[in-house]
């Protein structure tokens, strides 16, 4: 089954099979079976709750500071995909944290760079790799191979986009195509996307809500209700409708990109004339970009060997860099203690918030090359 979820019908159809779970399992439970190897992640599902008005409030806080931000990144990354991509796009972003950014995109390549444009959402999971069935459907639907572009939210360590890489390799080989495997992203803090707007820790808004910005869709699933022809799974939260600001933020942040990019020098400014071929100039700002990203990812590999020994985690799977990773872990996993770099800046406040609301430790590091790191709690130390 495809559908839209709480978006619009022409904003993205998601490759998930909806699923009506008969029990959702708690979160020390899950952690229980993650970490003890009998159960995968995606096997389980914790039941989501709705923010508090406190952390509501703390959302809107940081619209207020960081959409106009979000807004032209946005706009860049949709003109970089139209320079690097000729003819109609197909974008497929990664479920979840992709889909709000590429509703994003696909209305900004039609309505700003003129393109025809699809938008796709499917499944991608550590260990077990993109859903291939929700691929060949795409490409069964007529989409050219060379069309398509994987969308992200954001890296963290990079381990999605390697797990991106080693399952188009298998596919490429599996339906003799050749995929482009590269992850396009606003923000790479790990040096491992193909295109990115940036690389800097900054609080993307939509990374600190769960469904309510998502489309009221959960995190993928893919337990034994899946079958060999299915797409991954997922609910849909339908209760929590009335309290839903999927659209509402994507038609926001829609209207303020069109008003940044309203005139050809603002996006000029940040991709360059569109008629402009390769020039030094050009070749100048690829070797920035270059430099950008082999800096992240130096960072982020020296930062990784660093925690492991200062925080006595053997498991890199349990350190999570970076905004939006440190807040998943506080809304969906058990963490250990939340480490950042500034108390005061307002891009750590909803951290904050739920490490009050969740009486979790918090740690300051003002050598922290992120704006926070998030520990999950090990097992082993009970």
């Amino acid at each position: 089954m495809n559908f839209s979820g709480s978006y619009h019908g022409d904003d993205v159809r998601f490759l998930l099979k909806p699923l009506a779970l008969a029990s959702f399992v708690d979160v020390p439970d899950k952690e229980r079976l993650i970490q003890s190897g009998q159960r995968h992640y995606s096997e389980m599902l914790s039941r989501e709750s709705l923010p508090s008005p406190r952390y509501l409030d703390v959302f809107g806080q940081a619209c207020a500071a960081n959409l106009q931000r979000m807004a032209r990144d946005c706009v860049t990354l949709a003109g970089l995909i139209a320079r690097r991509r000729a003819g109609p796009v197909t974008l497929v972003s990664l479920a979840r944290a992709g889909t709000p950014v590429g509703v994003v995109l696909k209305r900004l390549l039609g309505g700003v760079f003129g393109r025809e444009v699809a938008h796709y959402s499917l499944s991608i999971i550590r260990d077990r790799g993109i859903d291939q069935v929700a691929l060949e459907y795409i490409l069964a639907q007529g989409h050219a191979p060379e069309s398509i572009v994987f969308v992200d939210g954001w890296t963290g360590k990079g381990v999605i986009a390697a797990e991106l890489h080693a399952s188009m390799a298998l596919f490429n080989a599996r339906h003799g195509c050749a995929i482009d495997s590269g992850l396009y992203v606003l923000s790479d803090l790990a040096g491992v996307a193909a295109c990115a707007a940036g690389h800097d820790d900054y609080l993307i808004p939509s990374s600190i809500l769960n469904a309510t910005v998502s489309g009221l869709v959960s995190r993928s699933i893919l337990n034994d209700a899946i079958g060999p022809d299915d797409f991954h799974g997922c609910v849909y939260y339908a209760e929590f409708e009335p309290q839903d600001q999927s659209r509402a933020f994507a038609d926001r942040l829609v209207e303020l990109a069109r008003q940044w990019a309203e005139g050809p020098a603002a996006i000029d400014a940040v991709i360059g004339p569109a008629s402009e071929p390769a020039s030094a100039t050009t070749a100048l700002a690829d070797l920035a970009t270059e430099t950008a990203r082999a800096t992240a990812a130096q960072v982020s590999r020296g930062y990784m060997r660093t925690a492991k020994r200062a925080h006595g985690v053997a498991d890199r799977n349990l350190i999570k860099p970076g905004l939006g990773e440190a807040t998943r872990v506080l809304l969906r996993r058990s963490p250990d203690r939340l480490i950042v770099r500034d108390a005061a800046s307002a891009d750590v406040a909803h951290l904050l918030v739920l490490a009050r609301e969740k009486d979790v430790p918090v740690q300051l590091d003002p050598e922290l090359p992120y704006q926070a790191v998030s520990i999950i709690r090990s097992i082993a130390d009970g």
